[in-house]
Protein backbone atom coordinates (compact mmCIF):
# COMPACT_ATOMS: atom_id res chain seq x y z
CA UNK A 1 0.00 0.00 0.00
CA UNK A 2 2.66 2.50 1.08
CA UNK A 3 4.71 1.63 -1.98
CA UNK A 4 1.84 2.32 -4.36
CA UNK A 5 1.12 5.57 -2.58
CA UNK A 6 4.72 6.70 -2.94
CA UNK A 7 4.62 5.64 -6.56
CA UNK A 8 1.48 7.62 -7.22
CA UNK A 9 2.82 10.55 -5.26
CA UNK A 10 5.99 10.65 -7.36
CA UNK A 11 3.98 10.34 -10.57
CA UNK A 12 1.67 13.20 -9.58
CA UNK A 13 4.65 15.45 -8.90
CA UNK A 14 6.37 14.50 -12.15
CA UNK A 15 3.12 15.13 -14.09
CA UNK A 16 2.99 18.58 -12.54
CA UNK A 17 6.55 19.38 -13.61
CA UNK A 18 5.82 20.82 -17.10
CA UNK A 19 3.15 23.08 -15.57
CA UNK A 20 5.45 24.21 -12.77
CA UNK A 21 8.03 25.02 -15.47
CA UNK A 22 5.44 26.83 -17.57
CA UNK A 23 4.29 29.02 -14.68
CA UNK A 24 7.70 29.54 -13.11
CA UNK A 25 8.25 33.26 -12.64
CA UNK A 26 4.96 33.98 -14.42
CA UNK A 27 2.08 35.93 -12.91
CA UNK A 28 -1.18 34.21 -11.96
CA UNK A 29 -4.11 36.39 -10.87
CA UNK A 30 -6.78 34.68 -8.76
CA UNK A 31 -10.13 36.36 -8.15
CA UNK A 32 -11.34 34.89 -4.88
CA UNK A 33 -14.97 34.91 -3.85
CA UNK A 34 -18.15 32.91 -3.43
CA UNK A 35 -18.45 29.75 -1.36
CA UNK A 36 -14.70 29.21 -1.15
CA UNK A 37 -14.58 32.42 0.84
CA UNK A 38 -17.20 31.48 3.44
CA UNK A 39 -16.48 27.77 4.01
CA UNK A 40 -13.48 27.35 6.33
CA UNK A 41 -12.18 24.10 4.83
CA UNK A 42 -12.33 25.50 1.30
CA UNK A 43 -10.73 28.70 2.53
CA UNK A 44 -7.78 26.76 3.92
CA UNK A 45 -7.46 24.76 0.68
CA UNK A 46 -7.24 28.04 -1.27
CA UNK A 47 -4.51 29.32 1.07
CA UNK A 48 -2.58 26.04 0.75
CA UNK A 49 -2.79 26.24 -3.06
CA UNK A 50 -1.57 29.82 -3.16
CA UNK A 51 1.33 29.21 -0.78
CA UNK A 52 2.34 26.05 -2.66
CA UNK A 53 2.27 27.84 -6.02
CA UNK A 54 4.28 30.76 -4.71
CA UNK A 55 6.86 28.33 -3.28
CA UNK A 56 7.33 26.67 -6.69
CA UNK A 57 8.03 30.06 -8.23
CA UNK A 58 4.61 31.25 -9.43
CA UNK A 59 3.89 34.93 -8.76
CA UNK A 60 0.37 34.76 -7.36
CA UNK A 61 -1.80 37.87 -7.01
CA UNK A 62 -4.98 37.39 -4.96
CA UNK A 63 -7.83 39.81 -5.75
CA UNK A 64 -10.93 39.60 -3.58
CA UNK A 65 -14.36 41.07 -3.14
CA UNK A 66 -16.63 40.61 -0.15
CA UNK A 67 -20.25 41.27 -1.12
CA UNK A 68 -21.88 39.17 1.61
CA UNK A 69 -19.63 40.68 4.30
CA UNK A 70 -20.54 44.18 3.09
CA UNK A 71 -24.27 43.39 3.13
CA UNK A 72 -23.89 41.91 6.60
CA UNK A 73 -22.13 44.99 7.99
CA UNK A 74 -24.60 47.40 6.36
CA UNK A 75 -27.41 45.44 8.04
CA UNK A 76 -25.65 45.63 11.40
CA UNK A 77 -25.25 49.37 11.01
CA UNK A 78 -28.87 49.77 9.86
CA UNK A 79 -27.85 51.09 6.44
CA UNK A 80 -30.23 49.91 3.75
CA UNK A 81 -28.78 47.87 0.83
CA UNK A 82 -30.27 49.16 -2.43
CA UNK A 83 -29.74 47.39 -5.75
CA UNK A 84 -30.33 48.98 -9.16
CA UNK A 85 -30.31 46.47 -12.02
CA UNK A 86 -28.31 43.98 -9.92
CA UNK A 87 -25.71 46.59 -8.96
CA UNK A 88 -25.37 47.85 -5.41
CA UNK A 89 -26.24 51.52 -4.97
CA UNK A 90 -23.43 52.92 -2.85
CA UNK A 91 -24.01 56.21 -1.03
CA UNK A 92 -21.53 58.11 1.15
CA UNK A 93 -22.23 55.96 4.22
CA UNK A 94 -22.10 52.71 2.26
CA UNK A 95 -18.80 53.52 0.53
CA UNK A 96 -17.22 54.01 3.97
CA UNK A 97 -18.49 50.58 5.00
CA UNK A 98 -17.18 49.06 1.75
CA UNK A 99 -13.76 50.55 2.43
CA UNK A 100 -13.81 49.38 6.03
CA UNK A 101 -15.04 45.83 5.35
CA UNK A 102 -12.95 45.10 2.25
CA UNK A 103 -9.67 46.75 3.20
CA UNK A 104 -9.91 46.41 6.96
CA UNK A 105 -11.67 43.15 7.68
CA UNK A 106 -11.67 40.78 4.68
CA UNK A 107 -8.25 41.81 3.38
CA UNK A 108 -6.51 41.46 6.71
CA UNK A 109 -8.21 38.13 7.48
CA UNK A 110 -6.86 36.73 4.19
CA UNK A 111 -3.38 38.11 4.85
CA UNK A 112 -3.35 36.56 8.30
CA UNK A 113 -4.62 33.21 6.95
CA UNK A 114 -1.83 33.17 4.36
CA UNK A 115 0.69 34.09 7.04
CA UNK A 116 -0.60 31.29 9.23
CA UNK A 117 -0.13 28.94 6.27
CA UNK A 118 3.50 30.19 6.27
CA UNK A 119 3.10 32.31 3.15
CA UNK A 120 4.51 35.83 2.77
CA UNK A 121 1.48 38.03 2.14
CA UNK A 122 1.00 41.77 1.86
CA UNK A 123 -2.44 43.35 2.02
CA UNK A 124 -3.16 46.20 -0.38
CA UNK A 125 -6.20 47.93 -1.76
CA UNK A 126 -6.67 49.91 -4.95
CA UNK A 127 -6.05 53.14 -3.04
CA UNK A 128 -2.50 52.07 -2.10
CA UNK A 129 0.15 53.48 -4.39
CA UNK A 130 -2.65 54.91 -6.56
CA UNK A 131 -3.12 51.40 -7.92
CA UNK A 132 -6.72 51.65 -9.16
CA UNK A 133 -8.10 54.89 -10.57
CA UNK A 134 -11.84 54.94 -11.14
CA UNK A 135 -14.57 57.19 -12.42
CA UNK A 136 -18.26 57.09 -11.57
CA UNK A 137 -20.06 54.18 -13.23
CA UNK A 138 -23.64 54.56 -14.41
CA UNK A 139 -26.24 51.80 -14.47
CA UNK A 140 -27.25 50.03 -17.72
CA UNK A 141 -29.81 52.76 -18.44
CA UNK A 142 -27.74 55.66 -17.15
CA UNK A 143 -28.96 55.31 -13.53
CA UNK A 144 -26.93 56.90 -10.76
CA UNK A 145 -25.30 54.16 -8.66
CA UNK A 146 -23.60 56.48 -6.20
CA UNK A 147 -19.94 55.76 -5.52
CA UNK A 148 -19.64 52.72 -7.80
CA UNK A 149 -16.61 53.00 -10.01
CA UNK A 150 -15.38 51.92 -13.41
CA UNK A 151 -11.61 51.43 -13.54
CA UNK A 152 -9.93 53.87 -15.89
CA UNK A 153 -6.32 53.16 -14.99
CA UNK A 154 -4.28 50.45 -13.28
CA UNK A 155 -0.85 51.32 -11.89
CA UNK A 156 0.83 47.92 -11.58
CA UNK A 157 4.00 49.18 -9.86
CA UNK A 158 2.94 48.52 -6.23
CA UNK A 159 1.88 44.97 -7.22
CA UNK A 160 5.19 44.29 -9.01
CA UNK A 161 7.14 45.74 -6.07
CA UNK A 162 5.38 43.29 -3.73
CA UNK A 163 5.87 40.32 -6.11
CA UNK A 164 9.53 41.11 -6.77
CA UNK A 165 10.18 41.19 -3.04
CA UNK A 166 8.67 37.72 -2.63
CA UNK A 167 5.24 38.74 -1.29
CA UNK A 168 1.82 37.51 -2.33
CA UNK A 169 -0.17 40.73 -2.88
CA UNK A 170 -3.73 40.46 -1.53
CA UNK A 171 -5.80 43.20 -3.16
CA UNK A 172 -9.12 44.66 -1.99
CA UNK A 173 -10.99 46.27 -4.88
CA UNK A 174 -11.56 49.79 -3.62
CA UNK A 175 -10.45 52.57 -5.97
CA UNK A 176 -10.21 56.36 -5.94
CA UNK A 177 -10.65 59.05 -8.56
CA UNK A 178 -8.12 61.80 -9.16
CA UNK A 179 -9.60 63.80 -6.28
CA UNK A 180 -9.26 60.99 -3.73
CA UNK A 181 -12.95 60.07 -3.64
CA UNK A 182 -13.30 56.34 -2.89
CA UNK A 183 -15.32 54.03 -5.14
CA UNK A 184 -16.61 50.50 -4.82
CA UNK A 185 -15.38 48.50 -7.83
CA UNK A 186 -16.59 45.10 -9.03
CA UNK A 187 -13.93 42.54 -8.03
CA UNK A 188 -14.24 40.44 -11.23
CA UNK A 189 -13.70 43.49 -13.41
CA UNK A 190 -10.84 44.70 -11.23
CA UNK A 191 -9.15 41.27 -11.40
CA UNK A 192 -9.46 41.24 -15.20
CA UNK A 193 -7.96 44.72 -15.54
CA UNK A 194 -5.16 43.95 -13.07
CA UNK A 195 -4.34 40.69 -14.90
CA UNK A 196 -4.22 42.52 -18.24
CA UNK A 197 -1.99 45.27 -16.89
CA UNK A 198 0.37 42.67 -15.42
CA UNK A 199 0.34 40.66 -18.67
CA UNK A 200 -0.54 37.66 -16.52
CA UNK A 201 -0.14 34.09 -17.74
CA UNK A 202 -3.55 33.15 -16.36
CA UNK A 203 -6.54 34.78 -14.69
CA UNK A 204 -8.68 32.46 -12.57
CA UNK A 205 -12.16 33.52 -11.43
CA UNK A 206 -13.49 31.37 -8.60
CA UNK A 207 -17.27 30.91 -8.68
CA UNK A 208 -19.98 28.74 -7.15
CA UNK A 209 -20.67 26.78 -10.33
CA UNK A 210 -18.74 24.12 -12.24
CA UNK A 211 -18.03 26.53 -15.12
CA UNK A 212 -19.99 27.34 -18.25
CA UNK A 213 -22.65 24.66 -18.78
CA UNK A 214 -24.59 23.95 -21.99
CA UNK A 215 -27.52 23.10 -19.75
CA UNK A 216 -27.31 25.13 -16.57
CA UNK A 217 -28.97 22.37 -14.52
CA UNK A 218 -26.64 19.59 -15.69
CA UNK A 219 -23.00 19.71 -14.50
CA UNK A 220 -22.03 17.03 -17.03
CA UNK A 221 -22.61 19.55 -19.85
CA UNK A 222 -19.56 21.58 -18.87
CA UNK A 223 -17.91 23.38 -21.79
CA UNK A 224 -14.16 23.03 -21.07
CA UNK A 225 -12.84 25.42 -23.75
CA UNK A 226 -14.33 28.54 -25.28
CA UNK A 227 -12.74 30.70 -27.92
CA UNK A 228 -13.54 34.34 -27.15
CA UNK A 229 -14.97 34.70 -30.67
CA UNK A 230 -17.73 32.20 -29.75
CA UNK A 231 -19.03 34.27 -26.84
CA UNK A 232 -21.59 36.43 -28.73
CA UNK A 233 -23.09 33.26 -30.25
CA UNK A 234 -23.29 31.56 -26.83
CA UNK A 235 -25.04 34.66 -25.45
CA UNK A 236 -27.56 34.63 -28.30
CA UNK A 237 -28.31 30.96 -27.60
CA UNK A 238 -28.87 31.80 -23.94
CA UNK A 239 -26.06 29.48 -22.78
CA UNK A 240 -24.31 32.51 -21.31
CA UNK A 241 -27.00 34.31 -19.33
CA UNK A 242 -27.76 36.04 -16.04
CA UNK A 243 -24.91 36.38 -13.56
CA UNK A 244 -22.51 34.58 -15.92
CA UNK A 245 -22.60 37.44 -18.44
CA UNK A 246 -20.47 39.92 -16.47
CA UNK A 247 -18.05 37.16 -15.37
CA UNK A 248 -17.51 35.94 -18.91
CA UNK A 249 -17.23 39.50 -20.23
CA UNK A 250 -14.36 39.92 -17.76
CA UNK A 251 -12.66 36.81 -19.15
CA UNK A 252 -13.06 37.98 -22.73
CA UNK A 253 -11.81 41.45 -21.85
CA UNK A 254 -8.74 39.99 -20.12
CA UNK A 255 -7.87 37.72 -23.06
CA UNK A 256 -8.33 40.57 -25.54
CA UNK A 257 -6.04 42.73 -23.43
CA UNK A 258 -3.26 40.15 -23.54
CA UNK A 259 -3.79 37.66 -20.70
CA UNK A 260 -2.73 34.26 -22.12
CA UNK A 261 -5.76 32.42 -20.81
CA UNK A 262 -8.53 32.90 -18.30
CA UNK A 263 -10.61 30.30 -16.52
CA UNK A 264 -13.84 30.21 -14.55
CA UNK A 265 -13.47 27.45 -11.96
CA UNK A 266 -15.61 25.87 -9.27
CA UNK A 267 -14.52 27.24 -5.90
CA UNK A 268 -16.58 24.53 -4.17
CA UNK A 269 -14.02 21.89 -5.24
CA UNK A 270 -11.10 21.75 -2.79
CA UNK A 271 -7.76 22.68 -4.41
CA UNK A 272 -9.44 23.73 -7.66
CA UNK A 273 -6.67 26.32 -8.18
CA UNK A 274 -3.99 23.61 -8.16
CA UNK A 275 -6.03 21.38 -10.47
CA UNK A 276 -6.48 24.29 -12.87
CA UNK A 277 -2.81 25.31 -12.96
CA UNK A 278 -0.85 22.09 -12.54
CA UNK A 279 -2.79 19.58 -14.64
CA UNK A 280 -3.57 19.00 -18.27
CA UNK A 281 -7.34 18.77 -17.88
CA UNK A 282 -7.68 21.81 -15.69
CA UNK A 283 -11.12 22.37 -14.23
CA UNK A 284 -14.02 24.59 -15.20
CA UNK A 285 -14.12 26.57 -18.44
CA UNK A 286 -11.07 28.11 -20.14
CA UNK A 287 -11.25 31.10 -22.44
CA UNK A 288 -8.55 31.82 -24.99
Amino acid sequence: MGEILNNVRAQVLIDALPYIQKYNNKILVVKYGGNAMTNNELKQAVMDDIVLLSLVGVKVVLVHGGGPEISDMLKRLNIESKFIGGLRYTDEAAVDVVKMVLSGKVNKELVSLLTRTRGKALGLCGIDGHMLTAERKLGPNGEDLGFVGDIVKVNEQPILDALNNGYIPVIATVATDDFGQAYNVNADTAAARIAAQLRAENLILMTDIAGLLRDKDDPSTLIPFVNVSEVPFLKRKGIISGGMIPKIDCCVEAVRRGVKKTAIIDGRVPHSILIETLSNEGIGTQFR
